[in-house]
C-alpha cells in the first residue's frame, strides 16, 4: 500500500481513571463497545487491522466497501466496529463476536444479515501525510474533513470539549453499547500501544446470590480466590451470571471462614456454569466449591453479554438485608427509547 506507514500498526490505549480530566485542552467522545480496528485505504486497497494487529477485513466485506465509498483515497482511520441492534437501540457484542467465521460462506451471510458499522475517533494518515505526530488538535479537524461525506455504515464519533456534556453522557447515557467516556488532550500526539488516552467506564451494580467459590492458585483451603454469582430467571432457576475477584490476601483468607458454613457439598462440575470449561485452556481446573443460595452481595460491572456479566465483577459488599429471591436477572437488562444512531448523526 503507497501509505506513510504500513499496516498492521498497534493502536493507541487508553489507561482507566476514576473521573474525567478538567482542565483546558481535553475533549471527550463515548466509549463504544465494539473491536477496536484500524482502516488503511490506498485506493481500492483496504486493510482492516484488529487491536490485536490481525487482518480483520474478511470478516467484514461490508467495512471494506464502505472504505472505499469516502472522496480520499489514501487514508488510515483509528476507530470501533460496532454492531446495532435492529432497532437502534443499543450495540450487540454478542453478534460483533459471532462474525468472527472461519466460514467465508457464514461471513457473507452475516455480512447481509447483521451487517456491521465502523465509528472513526482518530485520523493517523492522510495522502502521503503521517499524522501521527500532530497533536489531536490538528487532527480532529482533518478527520472531521475526511468523514463530513461519510454515508452508514460509516460514521464519525461525537468530540466535545464540555466536561459537562461528557459528564452527562455518563450519567443519562444509560444504553447497552455505551460504556462510559474517553478523554483525549488536544496537545497528544498518537502513540501506538501507548496508554495515552483516559477512559471513565460507566459501571453498574446489582446484587447477586453467591452460588459457590473457587480456591485461590495453590491456596486450596487456605484462601479463596473468586466467587461465583447467581441470579434467577423469570421461571425461578438459579443460574450463574459472572464472577468477582480480586480481594487482598488477608481478605482471601477471611472468606474461607465465611463461607464454608454455607457450602452445600463437594466441589462439583455443573453442565450448566460457563465458567467449568476453559474455553482457551482444557487442562485449566474450573472446579469449584458449591454453596446453598444463602448469601447475598452486590457487585459493580460494566458490560453484559447474552445475559452473563462479561468481564470480572468488582465486589462492594455483603447485603445480609437483601433475600437471595430478589436476585433476578433482569438487573441485568438495559433498555432505552432512544436510537443509538441518532447520537452519530451531526447536529
Amino acid at each position: 500500500m503507497d501509505l506513510p506507514f504500513q499496516p498492521p500498526v498497534a493502536p493507541m490505549e487508553a489507561k482507566h481513571v476514576e473521573a474525567l480530566p478538567e482542565g483546558d485542552g481535553w475533549h471527550y467522545e463515548p466509549k463504544w463497545d465494539g473491536f477496536r480496528a484500524l482502516v488503511f485505504r490506498d485506493g481500492d486497497d483496504v486493510y482492516l487491522s484488529s487491536r490485536g494487529e490481525l487482518p480483520f477485513a474478511r470478516y467484514f466485506p461490508e467495512l471494506v466497501d464502505a472504505a472505499r465509498t469516502l472522496k480520499q483515497a489514501r487514508y488510515v482511520l483509528d476507530g470501533e466496529i460496532v454492531l446495532f441492534t435492529p432497532d437502534g437501540r443499543a450495540l450487540s457484542f454478542d453478534g460483533l463476536q459471532q462474525r468472527i467465521h472461519p466460514a467465508a460462506s457464514r461471513v457473507a451471510r452475516l455480512a447481509k444479515e447483521t451487517p456491521a458499522s465502523f465509528i472513526a475517533f482518530d485520523l493517523l494518515a492522510l495522502g502521503d501525510r503521517d499524522l501521527r505526530k500532530e497533536p489531536f488538535a490538528k487532527r480532529r479537524p482533518e478527520l472531521e474533513r475526511v468523514m463530513a461525506k461519510a454515508r452508514p455504515p460509516l460514521h464519525l464519533s461525537p468530540n466535545t470539549e464540555d466536561r459537562a456534556v461528557a459528564e452527562g453522557w455518563l450519567e443519562h447515557f444509560d444504553v447497552a453499547g455505551l460504556d462510559g467516556v474517553v478523554a483525549k488532550h488536544a496537545g497528544s500526539t498518537y502513540r501506538s500501544g501507548e496508554r495515552e488516552m483516559r477512559k471513565v467506564k460507566r459501571l453498574r451494580t446489582a446484587d447477586c446470590v453467591v452460588i459457590g467459590w473457587r480456591w485461590a492458585k495453590d491456596q486450596r483451603g487456605v484462601a479463596v480466590g473468586s466467587l461465583l454469582l447467581g441470579m434467577y430467571s423469570p421461571d425461578g432457576e438459579l443460574w450463574q451470571v459472572g464472577f468477582t475477584s480480586g480481594f487482598t490476601a488477608q481478605a482471601r483468607r477471611d472468606l474461607v471462614a465465611k463461607l464454608e458454613p454455607h457450602r452445600s457439598g463437594p466441589a462439583v462440575d455443573v453442565p450448566n456454569t460457563p465458567e467449568y470449561r476453559s474455553r482457551w485452556n482444557a487442562d485449566k481446573d474450573l472446579s469449584f466449591e458449591p454453596l446453598r443460595p444463602e448469601l447475598v452481595c452486590e457487585v459493580a460491572f460494566d458490560q453484559v453479554t447474552s445475559g452473563r456479566i462479561r468481564h470480572g465483577a468488582r465486589f462492594v459488599r455483603w447485603r445480609p438485608d437483601k433475600q437471595p429471591e430478589q436476585c433476578t436477572a433482569d438487573q441485568l437488562d438495559r433498555s432505552t427509547g432512544t436510537d443509538l444512531r441518532g447520537v452519530l448523526t451531526p447536529p
